[in-house]
């Protein structure tokens, strides 16, 4: 499954709501019932899921990493980045 179109989303200032699963068998970005929901191989320690949900939505963004800001959800599965 490829990963959502999401460049339109790439402006500054955007937040973009999504829950993750750590440990997610797959890295994958979906997109069903209107929600953004991420998948990713990493383990939730250390901020390793975190990272590889930011390189993965970046990805789909067509953005550098670097231009998305975790705003919340730190250490929570429901997350929010900020378009830098």
């Amino acid at each position: 499954m490829s990963s959502p179109d999401l460049s339109h989303l790439a402006t500054p200032g955007t937040e973009i709501a999504l829950r993750v699963t750590p440990r997610g068998g797959r890295d994958a970005l979906e997109l069903t019932d209107g929600a953004l929901r991420a998948r990713v191989t990493a383990p939730p320690e250390d901020g390793k899921a975190n990272k590889a949900v930011q390189k993965l939505l970046a990805r789909a963004l067509g953005i550098a990493p670097s231009r998305l800001d975790l705003i919340r959800g730190a250490t929570a599965r429901d997350k929010v980045f900020r378009v830098l």
